[in-house]
């Protein structure tokens, strides 16, 4: 059974949602404009999904701490991941995302 460390990898990419470039710092998933992502991993880092499709930022929610995780569903085979929002992400996006779902996984 594979482990599902953590692999970091620093890549600078141009979002293929709204066309911004973003630079990787290691922790990078997805673009802090638009939150968009791509689905890249099995694991967190570790670049072996062989989907490659976008996940489509699905809701976000708020831990007490006021740490946002974002959710996302991929347009091309419909998988479900979570991840912990950026400190440089759209807020005004994520409060959007937080008021607008009623639950984390939205009916495919």
């Amino acid at each position: 059974m594979e482990s599902k460390r953590f692999s970091r990898n620093k890549e600078d990419f141009k979002c293929r949602n709204c066309g911004a470039q973003v630079k990787g710092t290691g922790y990078t998933d997805h673009c802090p404009r638009c939150l968009y992502s791509m689905h890249m991993d099995v694991n967190p880092g570790d670049r072996k999904a062989a989907c490659h499709g976008m996940m489509r930022p699905a809701s976000a929610s708020a831990d007490r701490k006021g740490f946002f995780t974002i959710y996302y569903v991929c347009t091309k085979c419909w998988a479900k991941v979570s991840c912990r929002a950026a400190e440089e992400d759209d807020s005004e996006l994520l409060h959007k995302l937080m008021s607008s779902s009623s639950r984390h996984w939205p009916a495919a």
